[in-house]
């Protein structure tokens, strides 16, 4: 069993107790060894400089000798050159500053990355490029290759739905597509969003509501988010007033749930052919429990072998839909179980007609086609059963031809009742009606959908001809 974080907090430095910025610090220094959390070179050292300090404290020439900071591993891979870049920071700018300072520090800088609190999934686009897709404490972000194609913010997002293996995401003016692995995958990954936006959107878990991936006339899988929200967690957190609970900081020993220091060497000093056997291996063990039987979620299904530098835009241009994240393609690596996959596969089996192998005599030939009709007598017998039809039968024919009309007038007469319904609900709900009923209507995902891709333009439209036609009338 390991500790992870479910939900980053928008701004970690908030959080009031000491041992709460610590967990989260455990959980985003994770992130950076396993090439989740992107930046480039300058924040890299200056985040593997924080750890640093944070964990084996002021620089001591006697205990830290020359090259000292490549005995730690706080990325899939990096150069001597970074390692260097680590150790004169720690040496020189970080001097005096404690644990606790640290990791606040340290905090307060992955914060402000890209890619931080990136929870990603594999998928493919329509094209069937790959790509992932995550969901953030700012909203729901697209990475594909080294770029983010995609971020939208959560208050924009109108609804998430999934069928099959395909995952839809609504926006007011867009739809994404996307196709996971697996309908499990698919699934897990809506659940994931509905969760993540029901904790950063709303302002009390109150306003919770059971979310369906349905369309508005057919039934389809139904979740809803049980907890508190962000808003309401970082209040609790607020009024905290206990003793500040003691922290035992693991320091230099190397942890299962957290290995993002280890006494290795570096990648980088391992054997070139030694490193690409090992690769080679790690993925083949990755491919075959991809086709295994699991139900734990998916995080990422390749391994990064690469140190990614990350090229960061400013937060005033975090609105823009295309930002480069990476000189290389994103690449998480393999940290968790493979993606869920359906537990009992259905096989199909195919039955065969077992045929009879011996050749017909030549007697069999001569009366398979002596019984053969010929044209003449099948034109002969059509003849004599349309006239049975047409002769014996008529009042049982004409008793069902009048029970499927009364079937289809009651059809239509429902359908008519139902549409009006329809229209006098739509006008009720669109209207300024202060009735909780219809304020729980106008919430929900399904009625914004509803209101910004079909009312809005259809009462356009509306206005539009009622306009021309006045016109004309005035005209003549």
């Amino acid at each position: 069993m390991c500790f992870r974080v479910k939900f980053y907090p928008a701004d970690p430095a908030a959080l009031k107790e000491e041992i709460t910025r610590y967990l989260v610090f455990l959980q985003i220094k994770r992130d950076l060894y396993h090439g989740r959390l992107l930046c480039k070179t300058s924040d890299a050292a200056l985040l593997a400089a924080y750890i640093l300090q944070a964990e084996i404290g002021d620089y001591d020439p006697g205990k830290h000798p020359e090259g000292y900071s490549s005995k730690f591993q706080f990325f899939p891979k990096h150069s001597e050159k970074l390692e260097r870049k680590i150790a004169e920071i720690h040496k020189t700018e970080l001097s005096g500053q404690t644990p606790a300072t640290s990791e606040l520090n340290f905090l307060r800088k992955a914060q402000t990355l890209e890619t931080y609190g990136v929870d990603p999934h594999p998928c493919k686009d329509v094209s069937g490029n790959a790509a992932f897709l995550a969901f953030t404490p700012f909203g729901f972000v697209v990475l594909q290759g080294n770029k983010r194609v995609h971020f939208i913010k959560w208050n924009e997002v109108t609804k998430l739905k999934f069928e099959g293996k395909t995952f839809y995401l609504y926006e007011k003016k867009i739809i994404l597509t996307y196709f996971a692995p697996t309908p499990e995958a698919c699934k897990h990954l809506w659940k994931c969003g509905i969760e993540n936006q029901a904790f950063y959107k709303l302002e009390k878990s109150s306003q919770v509501r059971t979310v369906s991936s349905s369309n508005l006339f057919f039934k389809g899988s139904r979740f809803r988010y049980s907890g508190r929200v962000a808003k309401e967690v970082m209040e609790s957190s607020a009024k905290i007033k206990r003793e500040p609970p003691e922290i035992h900081r693991a320091g230099m020993v190397p942890s299962q749930s957290c290995p993002s220091i280890t006494h290795g060497p570096r990648l980088s000093s391992v054997p070139r052919t030694r490193r690409r056997a090992v690769h080679i291996s790690i993925m083949e063990g990755l491919e075959s429990l991809r086709d295994s039987a699991h139900s734990t979620p998916v995080r990422s299904s390749s391994h990064g072998d690469t140190f990614l530098p990350h090229v960061r835009s400013s937060r005033a241009d975090s609105n823009e839909r295309v930002a480069v994240i990476a000189d290389e393609a994103y690449s998480p690596a393999d940290s968790v179980l493979p993606t869920p996959v359906a537990e009992h596969s259905l096989e199909l089996l195919l039955l065969s007609r077992q045929i009879n192998g011996a050749t017909c005599s030549i007697e069999e030939e001569k009366e398979s086609e002596a019984s053969t009709p010929t044209a003449a007598e099948v034109e002969a017998l059509g003849g004599e059963l349309r006239a049975l039809c047409h002769g014996h039968g008529g009042p049982e024919e004409e008793q069902v031809n009048k029970f499927v009309l009364s079937v289809l007038r009651l059809l239509l007469v429902t359908m008519g009742l139902l549409f009006v319904l329809l229209l006098l609900l739509i006008i009720l709900t669109e209207s300024d009606l202060d009735i909780a009923f219809f304020r729980d209507i106008r919430q929900t995902p399904e009625f914004e959908q509803f209101h910004y891709q079909y009312f809005c333009p259809l009462r356009r439209w509306f206005a539009c001809k009622i306009r021309s036609v006045v016109s004309l009338l005035i005209d003549t």
